[in-house]
């Protein structure tokens, strides 16, 4: 049966029932079915899903980063203060001297106005004496112990404050800021695309149940229809007016059609549970759709012969994330030539120790303020920085290829949208024609074989034709809701509110 053919989207849906016997249960053991009051339209779906899918969480938590990191290259503006301490244990103590010095005086001699050396002379000539070693003997010095000239650094306590204001970075510190601006943005509009992913993947689960719902109503009129066939021809066996022949030929009908019934009605059971996965809940959840036991009403035809494609553009997230992708790509190019340029930065510092020399060696903390610039300027690294940079202008070349590639890409995914959903109504139509001819078909061959004038396998024929029409109906204005939905997400206006909070 062609009716049966959309069972096969509701085969993803086995997977959960797979999860649940690796578990060790099925829904059948679930301690207590969950349900939802009343009854429950599509838009409250769409919002369970957008609040419960983890691939949005994942998204928000991105956006999140992305603005922390903004503010982080923001603070890079900002002056850095920075602490750093140390302590260290020597073995030795530090001795200027290796023993006690001796060191010749000086006395003021008024007739010269100056200082001499007091030297040993001779009594005879008042010479001044050289030793042994050829040097004058100094008649009085003064005596260093090495012990005075000695000290203590077995423990030494160090640190320091710093304070570093950069003043020109090379442009490095102004790109940064516009870079992570960019990556917030597009984190942001990718949650709008991931959203209207999600938005579509519920539409595409409810009127999936919804479809399975009315052709599982069908099956049962079709049931219906074959049991009083089947009724009939027993009667008419009796009678002698039919054969064992039309018996079987309506009973092995009926068995095939109570087959197929079944099946609708496990698939029913698997959309279900797809749906319900797809917002969140528990997969054994009892719902009631809003749709599933009206008439549905078929929308007004929505497809333009021509739409204004930047304005579609406009409205994609996903080409609005690709723009700020270039938008990144050219303020990682800006660094990529901030390498090449001087730096400028201010520096202070609070230094301290113990012990410390500010006042001789004292074993007590002690320290002092300093200030001054610091300067870098790269003079030469073999090409390394400019191929920093032709790298980065290659990736933007590479990111307007990405947009100009993707907005022929949307260009098309319109074309197609907007065509299939043309046709989804003009097919909608055609099956209301077929249905109606179904109908009336089915009708004058029950007459017919009421009058004897028809057999049975004219009146199977005519209920075959007409579950066919009715099933085709059914697809068909799936198919208009689906495409749809469809066009307005390729049009960017599936879900305008759409966005994601920080």
């Amino acid at each position: 049966m062609k009716y049966l053919s959309t069972l096969r989207s509701c085969l993803a849906a086995g997977l959960v029932i797979i999860g649940l016997e690796a578990a060790g249960r099925t829904p059948a053991d679930s301690e207590a079915p969950h349900s939802l009051p009343g009854v429950t339209n599509l838009e409250t779906f769409r919002q369970m899903a957008l609040e419960s899918n983890k691939q949005l969480m994942m998204q928000r938590e991105r956006i999140r980063k992305a603005g922390y990191q903004k503010k982080e290259a923001f603070a890079a503006y900002l002056p850095a203060i920075d602490f750093a301490g140390g302590y260290m244990y020597n073995q030795r103590e530090l001795s200027i001297f290796d023993s006690d010095q001796l060191l010749p005086t000086k006395s003021f001699d008024p007739k010269t106005g100056t200082y001499q050396f007091n030297l040993v002379t001779d009594p005879a000539t008042g010479a001044p004496i050289k030793g042994p070693d050829g040097h004058y003997i100094p008649s009085t010095v003064a005596l260093i112990p090495k012990e005075a000239m000695t000290y203590d650094i077995h423990n030494v306590f160090f640190g320091a404050i710093t304070l570093t204001q950069p003043i020109f970075m090379g442009g490095k510190i102004v790109a940064l800021n516009k870079l992570t601006k960019a990556a917030e943005i597009a984190a942001k509009e990718l949650g709008n695309a991931e959203t209207e992913n999600v938005i579509y993947a519920v539409d595409a689960a409810y009127w999936q149940v919804v479809s399975l719902k009315a052709k599982y109503r069908l099956a049962q009129s079709y049931v219906n229809l074959l049991d009083s066939l089947g009724r009939n021809v027993h009667l008419m066996l009796e009678e002698g007016v039919a054969t064992r022949s039309d018996v079987l030929s309506v009973d092995v009908k009926l068995n095939a059609a109570q087959v197929d019934l079944t099946k609708v009605e496990n698939g029913l059971v698997l959309s279900r549970m797809a749906l319900a996965q797809v917002c969140g809940l528990p997969v054994d959840t009892q719902f009631t759709l809003a749709d599933e036991d009206n008439d549905v009403a078929v929308p007004a035809e929505g497809a333009a012969a021509s739409y204004d494609m930047e304005a579609v553009y406009a409205r994609r997230p996903e080409l609005r994330a690709l723009e700020q992708g270039i938008e990144a790509a050219r303020q990682q190019k800006r660094v990529a030539l901030s390498t090449m340029l001087p730096n400028l930065a201010l520096v202070g510092a609070y230094e301290f120790s113990n012990p410390n020399m500010y006042d001789g060696f004292k074993k007590s903390f002690k320290g002092a303020f300093s200030v001054g610039a610091m300067l870098t300027i790269p003079i030469w690294h073999w090409g390394g920085n400019m191929s920093k940079y032709r790298a980065a202008e290659s990736d933007e070349v590479i990111r307007r290829l990405e947009l100009e590639n993707a907005r022929e890409m949307v260009s098309l995914q319109v074309s197609q949208a907007s065509f299939k959903t043309q046709e989804s109504y003009k097919t909608y139509r055609m099956t209301m024609t077929n249905l109606a001819k179904a109908d009336e078909n089915l009708r004058t061959a029950t007459l017919a074989f009421r009058e004897g004038v028809a057999t049975t396998d004219n009146v199977m024929a005519a209920q075959t034709a007409w579950l066919k029409a009715h099933s085709e109906k059914i697809d068909a204005l799936i198919e208009v809701q689906l495409c749809q939905t469809y066009l307005s997400k390729a049009l960017g206006t599936l879900y305008p509110q759409s966005g994601i909070e920080n």
